[in-house]
């Protein structure tokens, strides 16, 4: 069999080999079906264009007029998303582009891409080193405008431009101890971490202190110049990309153990971080997300602040019967105490102060032994890394509810599938008690024996499940998907318990907590409206004091355990307001970009 190529342009060097491939092929250990295969790849379109592409990069590389257009594709790609989100609808062409942006794969081109055109390498090659006499040491000299980054902090670690310095325990020098991300220093890229300062302004810091070279400093009027002694084996500073959710408010100038307080950052519960550096273990470098050309700030590490939260549930007062916490339920987390048997992180120019009561609003809440133990076993919630995910046409996230008894979640959720029953949908659940007259199997519950329930229950298919009066009832986590897989928007106001199996990366969950409102306002609402007690079996009389007190308590020990896992906080003091705002995170979820755990996108 003789092969004769398609087309005079492709490859002579594939050309070649399938002539070559041709020639031995009686000499050859193989069989006719291997022998086609290869003969097939050899000949194929695709694999001819690679190799043209191959070759003209090389071609190109060798003249040196090969570069990137851009560097920055990955976030181009991020900014058509948003600019066609309210097209998908209405052109399959802005759909088919929209999910096809989304592909892992294309994404993971697109970083490739930018990582290239940055030249943002790994490993780094050292610099090479400059060739100076052997007794002399290499100076570098560099100047930069004095602007209005903070000039003042602690007295071993002061900011200067955009950096802080501090004096080196072994040689007594003054060094730069470290390059905020977005500052001047780190703009000029010529000032580095470990290299020793020699000069301010023509002032010799010999000798001297970091409030000294302050003073200087302060003093100084426009350009500052800088005489440096270059640190060995330097990196250059690389921003990390990666954004997390704090889970903690925290106040620099509350925190007497940071380096430099005027180089913190203060941020929400709730707010969005981009983490730019991890390169020290106890203080990370971050600026809020969006605030683009900000100088990032110094935060707690997540090792740090474990530790503080640790120390302080460790310290907190605990009896017999009951329990306070300081802050409110989740502890004082935004003042920061320095952690027993932690490294020295820095040298304070205060002494280390002893734990003081915590100066925010007590709240105190009686637990029984079970909750104490719900409480020390918890999880510290610091930072979770994030991602947007965008909406995913046909593919709706399910909407969770989590409260306490009594709150409204049902009566929110009711409403909710009303305003359009074909588009909401709730899982049917299981139980193992007999059907009453007119109850319909698959409409009110699924009727099963309770062997088969318990069985459900070992193998690990119910989301949740409780035994009452002796009846086991549950929900299958295949319903929930069923009704997600079919496009319906899925419904849920499970038992708290059952949030850790129902947030994964399978299911996407947008979770909801509904919180009751003050005593007072609460005991008010309810009365006026005339609301049925769901302590009582029969709906037949209104809430007592004590069940609504019940209601705030449950609500705060559930706020406490499991906030870090809410999207979304609705206080349910009115009930049309309430809904109003619902209706309003359901319609966020169906259409704009959210964060969610890095793991669901990937």
């Amino acid at each position: 069999m003789t092969v004769v190529m398609a087309s005079t342009n492709w490859d002579p060097a594939l050309s070649g080999l399938l002539g070559a491939l041709e020639e031995s092929k009686q000499n050859l250990p193989s069989s006719e079906e291997e022998f086609g295969f290869l003969s097939g790849l050899l000949q194929s379109k695709e694999l001819h264009a690679l190799v043209k592409v191959h070759n003209k990069i090389i071609d190109n590389g060798k003249d040196e007029k090969f570069h990137p257009i851009l560097s920055s594709s990955m976030q181009i790609a991020l900014e058509v998303l948003d600019v066609i989100l309210p097209r998908v609808n209405l052109s399959e062409d802005c759909k088919e582009l929209f999910i096809l942006l989304q592909k892992p794969h294309l994404q993971g081109l697109l970083c490739a891409h930018d990582a290239v055109a940055q030249k943002d390498y790994f490993p780094r090659l050292p610099e090479i080193p400059l060739e100076v006499d052997e007794d002399e040491e290499t100076i570098k000299i560099v100047q930069l405008v004095k602007s209005n980054e903070p000039l003042t902090g602690a007295q071993s670690a002061e900011p200067i431009v955009g950096a802080t310095i501090k004096t080196d325990e072994e040689t007594g020098k003054i060094v730069i101890a470290r390059v905020m991300h977005g500052g001047a220093a780190d703009r000029s890229g010529l000032i580095h971490v470990g290299d020793e300062v020699v000069e301010v302004n023509n002032i010799n810091v010999e000798g001297k202190t970091p409030n000294d070279v302050l003073k200087i400093l302060q003093a100084s009027e426009g350009t500052i110049t800088f005489k440096l002694v270059p640190a060995e084996g330097r990196l250059g500073l690389r921003e990390s990309k990666v954004r997390v959710r704090a889970h903690f408010d925290y106040f620099a100038f509350s925190d007497p153990y940071i380096p430099c307080k005027e180089a913190g950052l203060d941020f929400r519960k709730g707010d969005i971080l981009h983490i730019v550096s991890q390169d020290d273990a106890y203080w990370w470098q971050a600026r809020k997300e969006g605030d683009r050309d900000m100088r990032a700030g110094l935060i707690p590490s997540r090792a740090l602040q474990e530790r503080r939260i640790l120390h302080e549930r460790a310290n907190t007062k605990t009896s017999k019967e009951d329990l306070e916490l300081s802050g409110g339920v989740g502890g004082c987390v935004s003042v920061c105490y320095p952690v027993p048997g932690l490294p020295p992180l820095t040298t304070c120019s205060v002494s280390p102060p002893k734990l003081p009561p915590c100066q925010s609003r007590t709240k105190k809440i009686l637990y029984s032994a079970a909750e104490r133990e719900d409480f020390d076993r918890e999880e510290v919630a610091t930072y979770e890394e994030v991602a947007k995910l965008y909406p995913r046409p046909g593919l709706a996230r399910p909407i969770v509810l989590i409260g306490a008894s009594g709150v409204g979640r049902n009566e929110l959720r009711r409403r909710l599938i009303a305003t359009d029953p074909e588009k909401y949908r709730t899982p049917v659940p299981y139980t193992s008690r007999p059907p009453r007259p007119g109850e319909v199997n698959g409409k009110e519950y699924f009727f099963v024996t309770r062997d088969q329930l318990e069985d459900d229950i070992n193998a690990g298919k119910l989301l949740e499940y409780g035994e009452y009066k002796g009846n086991l009832y549950g929900t299958s986590g295949e319903s929930v998907q069923s009704i997600v897989n079919a496009g319906y928007v899925c419904i849920l106001n499970p038992h708290y318990q059952a949030l850790r199996m129902l947030r994964t990366p399978q299911l996407k969950p947008f979770i909801i907590f509904i919180k009751p409102p003050a005593f007072e306002f609460f005991k008010e609402t309810r009365n006026s409206a005339h609301a049925r007690s769901t302590f009582d079996e029969n709906n037949s009389r209104g809430f007592t004091d004590e069940e609504f007190a019940e209601i705030i308590h449950s609500s705060d020990r559930i706020e406490f355990m499991y906030s870090h896992l809410f999207d979304e906080t609705i206080i349910n003091a009115d009930l049309s307001a309430a809904f109003e705002r619902l209706v309003s995170a359901v319609i966020r979820v169906e259409t704009d970009p959210l964060w969610v755990p890095t793991s669901w996108v990937q």
